[in-house]
């Protein structure tokens, strides 16, 4: 699992049946002590979270597949929780 804080959204025109209403959002990734790290990752939003919400975020194929129970879907980053705060040492 990744921690993660919301940036913004991906909008698109053509793409899969499966990401028909689904919400896409682009999570930075946060390093230990909440600090981004300079990289991201486009997640399918299950919880409704917003931007600059710190989230949890699921980052493998089979067990995002799990829960929007589609074993056949083409996903990968599933965001599964919203983070009120973290504590590190």
């Amino acid at each position: 699992m990744i921690i993660g804080r919301v940036s913004g959204s991906i909008n698109s025109t053509i793409n899969h049946k499966f990401y028909n209403n689904k919400k896409l959002l682009v999570v930075d990734r946060l390093d230990i002590h909440g600090e981004p790290t300079g990289e991201y990752l486009i997640a399918i939003d299950h919880i409704d979270a917003g931007a600059g919400e710190t989230v949890l975020v699921i980052d493998e194929g089979n067990s995002a597949r799990q829960i929007v129970n589609d074993r056949n879907a083409p996903l990968r980053s599933i965001i599964i929780g919203i983070v009120d705060q973290f504590h590190t040492g």
